[in-house]
């Protein structure tokens, strides 16, 4: 008899600690929602690094409650990728551009693109038939690993092989989180730039985003000559 009584003893106190957990962890949820509600709206992140670790924990649930609070799927995201991009420029902007890298998708390039596939991605031409050639002449005047992406798989056999000790990651929302969280598991700085324009085909990215990105950490770029300044007003 005393054994039955405290084996129901030791069900019921097992009962009360898991509620008393899930109860813990909803309240959790909810402050991160709450705090990610108020760093959207004011246009500033509030205690980063409990909502990053947050998010990781309970990504599913915190994402169920957003949606009830009628924050989207792709402004939850959004938010992720500027909380990651603000806790690792400090970081970032100590790594030399030589020890950079930066992975473009395929899909900015022109649908009558020339570029051919290499075991190093696809080389482009610079043929001028999309923006993507100059862009790239500019990041490696810069000093950095360019490449541009056939696919997910590519990006991790790069970075085995070159050991980048920071990264650029262009692409579209979703690809610009898996890339952010795949630099945290491999202990990277990562910085991710959203395409414009979803998409697999002639895609669009702001480039002087891009550019401000890459700039990190380095000096501010030299005037251009005076022939080529616009006429003072």
């Amino acid at each position: 008899m005393a054994i039955e009584i405290s084996f129901t003893s030791l069900m019921v106190l097992i009962g009360e600690i898991t509620v008393v957990v899930i109860l813990s962890l909803l309240l959790f949820a909810l402050i991160l929602v709450a705090l990610t509600a108020l760093s959207i709206r004011n246009g500033r992140v509030y205690f980063p690094r409990v909502l990053k670790s947050g998010f990781y924990m309970l990504e599913g649930v915190v994402r169920g409650l957003t949606r009830f609070f009628g924050i989207s799927d792709r402004d939850l995201v959004t938010f992720f990728i500027r909380l990651q991009n603000s806790m690792n420029t400090k970081t970032f902007e100590t790594v030399p551009p030589a020890r950079r890298a930066i992975f473009l998708p395929q899909c900015l390039r022109s649908s009558k693109c020339p570029a051919h596939l290499t075991p190093e991605g696809l080389k482009c031409q610079n043929c001028g038939q999309c923006t993507t050639g100059e862009a790239i002449v500019q990041l490696q005047e810069m000093g950095y690993l360019v490449f541009i992406v056939p696919g997910s798989s590519f990006i991790q056999r790069m970075v085995q092989k070159y050991r980048p000790e920071a990264i650029i990651g262009v692409g579209c929302i979703v690809e610009v989180k898996d890339g952010l969280e795949m630099c945290d598991r491999l202990g990277i700085p990562g910085i991710g730039v959203v395409t414009l324009k979803d998409g697999c085909v002639e895609t669009l990215v702001d480039w002087d985003e891009v550019c401000t990105m890459a700039r990190l950490g380095l000096p501010p770029a030299p005037p251009p000559p005076a022939e080529d300044r616009p006429p003072a007003v």
